[in-house]
């Protein structure tokens, strides 16, 4: 009987003996961040997973500016020379291309093995007693004041919380691959096809990613790439550096994410279409949140906090996923952009949490007399 099952959730009291003060179930970048944000906290840290890092997964892959700020509240610092550098988005469509610049700060493509080291590397000089090869079924002795669910998509912890009530999902799929070749561009480009888009990023001097997502299960990378020869062009005769890896993109919603001395967090707790690119800044910030909770011994705060850090993510999923499958309302939403290049600079410094003028922003845009009429 795993340790879960023989009633672990129920609420501890605070002045019983415990083996360790947080037990995180689930070793990926959120299980990690949540680890280490614990351990700043002063509290003691035990991580299980059955895995053996660096542990490979398909996902974008991005840090955005916010991420990155995240990151270094964490405590967490990328080495020299690690990662691709991009100060902006790019759109691209049939025939026309829009593009826009992060405010103040740069994002980084950081290969997921590699951010998966440096993060596995950052919770042991913390001070996280890490378990790998490990599953939460095999430690039934194990005690904790509080466990946290950071165990992906699938999460078992959410299914043993009584947690797993959805109050929205919209699901796609993303595939990425990567390939051998000098980065064109210091833009992430996201390709806009009718039904389906691909994103590209530099993750080094000489490899990018390349993502596709779509609502078809069936297609693949070099299939979805024919619909745009320019960037067919582009890629040439680069050889693959990784195999094709596939995973359910989704934005998801549930009603609540903590119960008793259960919290769940990253992919566990809901998430947000890659599209985005915010899922990893989302669990970082989810993690800061969260270890806050813990060290004032409520975890109602996060429940607060969970629910306010969704919700910018979450409000521009649903925007962009308007555009998915509706191919006028793609090219007068691109040729909008491209006439009103402010609008798209205020759209991208609100998604990643730079909005820190919005007059100057919305007079850039041509907004003002809009705002100032309300």
């Amino acid at each position: 009987m795993s340790l879960l099952e023989k009633g672990w959730l129920e609420k501890n009291p605070l002045e019983k003996s415990f083996d360790t003060d947080v037990l995180v179930v689930g070793g990926g970048p959120a299980g990690l961040a949540a680890a280490i944000a614990a351990r700043r906290q002063g509290l003691r840290v035990r991580l299980v997973d059955s895995a053996h890092p660096p542990i490979d997964k398909a996902c974008g892959e991005g840090l955005m500016p916010d991420a990155l700020k995240a990151l270094a509240e964490l405590g967490v610092r990328q080495p020299e020379g690690v990662g691709g550098v991009f100060r902006g988005i790019r759109f691209v469509g049939d025939e026309i291309a829009v593009e826009a610049e992060f405010p103040s700060r740069y994002a980084l493509a950081v290969r997921r093995t590699v951010l998966h080291q440096i993060l596995a590397d950052a919770a042991a000089g913390a001070g996280v007693e890490l378990c790998w090869g490990i599953s939460a079924g095999e430690l039934a002795e194990v005690s904790a004041r509080w466990i946290i669910g950071a165990d992906g998509y699938n999460s078992r912890v959410r299914k043993w919380a009584g947690l797993a009530r959805w109050r929205s999902a919209r699901e796609r799929f993303g595939f990425r691959v990567h390939f051998q070749v000098t980065p064109w561009s210091e833009y992430v480009e996201v390709y806009w096809n009718p039904e389906f888009q691909i994103y590209v990023a530099p993750v080094g001097e000489e490899e990018v990613l390349v993502a596709l997502l779509c609502r078809d299960p069936h297609l693949r990378v070099q299939e979805a790439l024919d619909s745009f020869p320019q960037l067919q062009e582009r890629l040439g005769d680069a050889p693959r550096t990784t195999m094709e890896r596939g995973g359910i993109s989704a934005t998801r919603k549930l009603w609540t994410v903590t119960q008793g001395s259960v919290a769940l967090i990253g992919d566990a707790s809901g998430s947000v279409d890659a599209i985005t690119g915010e899922g990893l800044g989302l669990a970082f910030r989810q993690a800061l949140a969260l270890a806050d909770a813990l060290a004032a011994g409520n975890l109602d705060l996060y429940e607060i906090a969970h629910r306010r850090l969704v919700r910018r993510p979450t409000f521009i999923a649903h925007l962009l996923r308007m555009l998915d499958g509706r191919p006028e309302l793609q090219d007068r939403a691109l040729r909008y952009l491209s006439r009103h290049p402010g609008v798209f600079r205020f759209l991208l410094a609100w998604h990643v949490g730079e909005l820190r003028n919005p007059i100057r922003i919305f007079d850039s845009a041509g907004l003002a007399g809009a705002e100032g009429g309300k």
